[in-house]
This record gives C-alpha cells, structure tokens and sequence, in this order.
C-alpha cells in the first residue's frame, strides 16, 4: 500500500504546508467553511504558492453557494474542490473545469455504491461529524465498501491509518484533528508519523 494516496486536510501556516509536502503528502486541504481551521483565499493563496505541482491543493466547502465556491476557487488559486454537505448533482456541472478535481464528501452512514455518482472524480466517506476526529465503524461487516477511487476519512491518525486502510481497501486517507496537538493546531512530528505509518 506504498501508493496509498494521503490527503492532509485543515492546514494554515507555512510551516504546516511545508511539512507535509516533504513528508510526501499527495494533497493538502484548505478549509473555507465554519470550522478552527478555517483559511479566508488570500491566506490558501499564498500558502498554495508553496506547493509543487504534483501535490493537490484542495479546498473544503460545505454548505456554501455556487458563486461563492467559484469565486474563492479561484480567489485562492486551489485545483480541487472538496464539498462536504447535500450539494446536488449541478453543483458538481457548475464547478466542473478543465484541470479542476472535484471531491463529494459524505458521511460514512450514506454510502453511496460507486464513486462518480454526482459528477464527482474522487468520493470521500466520513464520520457523521466531520472534523470532529470520532471515527465510525469501518470495520463494520455491515460497511459496503463503494467502487471507484474513494478517500477513507474520520478518525484516522498515525496509531491506526495502517489498519483501517488495509481493513476497507481503501484508495486513500484524509486526516486533520489527528495530526493536531490541539484543536486546529497541526503537529509537524504527527504530519511526518501519520505518512510514515501511511506508507508502512
């Protein structure tokens, strides 16, 4: 599972984004929506600058307009959009742009059966309570696990992302709170531990 792909969500400080681009992330996620770890553009900009090419810089929306999901989109410089709410099927036409990745998060308690349901290129099952860091119960037998790329999210953090990775069969990994010191805080130390338990 060395091609695991690794999202690190709910960063706002250079030294944030710098660690976790040269502990080998393949993503780093901005937050827009209501949350402690929410970034305003100009701030995802900036530390969007500091990001190679090959890493994903993605923004994380949840219940916000169309309008306003393109405009810090494009505000900000960010090449994939995250939504985390009930946003419908035209959300994902109108965002749809040459270049541009399109995420559907949804809690894990509404699996839908295959990525790409709504238009969207990668599917991302979370808690019931996103960026809470509670898990939910993956390793249930009742758990169907979607066809398609899918990110497994809620929970994670260096002592068990090995684990639950290999339990769902999962495409990839989002992790925020548990790479945190405290709430909205990353930890440099847990960035590099959770890739390096990531990766095994």
């Amino acid at each position: 599972m060395s091609d695991l792909f690794v999202k690190i969500c709910g960063l706002r400080t250079e030294q944030d984004v710098d660690t976790a681009v040269a502990a080998g992330a393949d993503a780093i996620g901005f937050v827009f929506a209501a949350s402690p770890r929410k970034v305003d553009a100009a701030t995802a900009h900036r530390l969007a600058q500091r990001v190679p090419a090959q890493v994903l810089t993605v923004g994380v929306f949840r219940g916000q307009s169309v309008d306003e999901v393109v405009q810090v989109t494009r505000d900000s410089g960010i090449r994939a959009v995250q939504l985390h709410g009930d946003e419908g099927p035209e959300y994902y036409a109108a965002l749809r742009a040459p270049g541009r990745t399109l995420i559907r998060a949804t809690a894990a308690t509404q699996v839908p059966a295959r990525c790409g349901e709504l238009g969207e290129d990668l599917l991302l099952l979370d808690a019931p309570d996103p960026g809470s860091g509670l898990p939910w119960n993956w390793a249930s037998p009742e758990f169907t696990v979607p066809t398609g790329r899918w990110l497994l999210a809620g929970g994670l953090h260096p002592g068990n992302v090995r684990h639950a990775a290999e339990a769902t069969g999962a495409w990839g990994v989002d992790v925020s709170s548990g790479v945190e010191s405290e709430r909205g805080v990353k930890s440099p130390d847990l960035i590099r531990a959770f890739l390096a338990a990531a990766r095994g």
